[in-house]
């Protein structure tokens, strides 16, 4: 396998995941890592530390992973993009849905591979889910409801729980029911004293008519990380932390009373928990980003995905504000 020169910028709680991922892969040589506020958690080691992508560059890379601060995506990924660079960045693709935009054509004029750091999609529970899903084993999908939260992680300054966290949930959502969001309705809160959201109550809809509901928050003590589809033959459930599926179906209820038997019901049926290759969610999508690059494979998220999800984000955010369902 050819071996491919890698870059990382940004070396905080992120960065250290994906500089060892990195190193662990094969055909990717990690040959420098830059943050212009240093190296807290001694990422480098004895890989060549940068403090610009001006130096970073001059390493001749032909990948790199963004890991900075999301108001920092914009600038960084155009740079990368301008030296020819293919880019791997975290979630949210940027601040805003315009960056977003610039991103994308950026890399797509220059036939360039432009990746989207929305990791649940490489989740052993969430892509066996989709699987089963597209095979047919749930019927019509009626719902996709997630629960996402926690306590409040000191790495994040720059956006509230919105477009840290539940872009997780909408990107995963829109990509498990296969189709794209039509409207938002949330209610969000401010409840820790910081300037952004740190809880939000999301419902949706989807162009197919599926309804999505989402909870997240950073002010919880329980930390959960939960997909529950439900259709015609029952629901799945994923529970992401651990990586389980668990399918319940439908049990069927015979009704003999004539005046109500026009009502039709579900009952508690078979509970299937299925045995799941689990491999590291973070380490499967830098093997789909390395793939992308030599050509072998396409299943990234790619900007364009990470552009609609900034967009739903942000019609979430502003529902919030003006109490009003958004459209898509």
């Amino acid at each position: 396998m050819t071996e491919l020169r890698a870059g990382l910028i940004g070396l905080g709680m992120m960065g250290r995941h994906h500089a060892r991922v990195l190193r662990e892969i094969t055909g990717v040589e990690l040959v420098a890592v830059a943050d212009e506020m240093g190296d807290p958690h001694n990422v480098a080691g004895s890989t060549p530390f940068c403090r610009t992508v001006d130096e970073l560059l001059e390493h001749n890379l032909d990948m790199a992973v963004v890991a900075v601060p999301t108001a920092f995506h914009a600038a960084v990924g155009l740079a990368l993009a301008e030296a020819g660079v293919h880019a791997l960045i975290e979630k949210p693709i940027a601040n805003t849905a315009e960056e977003g935009a610039q991103l994308a054509a950026a890399f797509e004029s220059r036939g360039l591979v432009g990746a989207v750091g929305h990791i649940e999609r490489f989740n052993p529970a969430l892509q066996s889910m989709r699987e089963r899903i597209s095979a047919g084993d749930l019927g019509a999908v009626y719902q996709i409801a997630t629960r996402r939260q926690g306590p409040f992680p000191a790495r994040i300054a720059d956006v509230g729980v919105v477009k840290d966290l539940g872009t997780h949930d909408i990107d995963s959502t829109a990509w498990l029911a296969q189709s794209a969001y039509s409207s938002v309705f949330a209610q969000t809160a401010l409840k820790s004293g910081r300037p952004h959201e740190d809880l939000v109550v999301v419902t949706g809809r989807l162009a197919n008519n599926v309804i999505t509901n989402h909870l997240v928050n950073w002010l919880s003590p329980l930390k959960e990380r939960v997909t529950i589809a439900t259709g015609e033959k029952g629901s799945f459930v994923a529970d992401t932390l651990t990586a389980d599926l668990t399918f319940f179906e439908n049990g069927t209820v015979e009704t003999l009373w004539d005046p109500i038997s026009a009502f039709r019901g579900v009952a508690e049926g078979s509970m299937i928990r299925y045995a799941l290759k689990k491999r590291e969610p973070l380490l499967v999508e830098h093997e789909a980003f390395r793939d992308a690059v030599l050509g072998l494979r396409n299943d990234i998220v790619t900007m364009r995905d990470g552009l609609a999800t900034l967009r739903v984000a942000e019609a979430a955010i502003k529902s919030s504000k003006n109490g009003q369902v958004v459209s898509l």
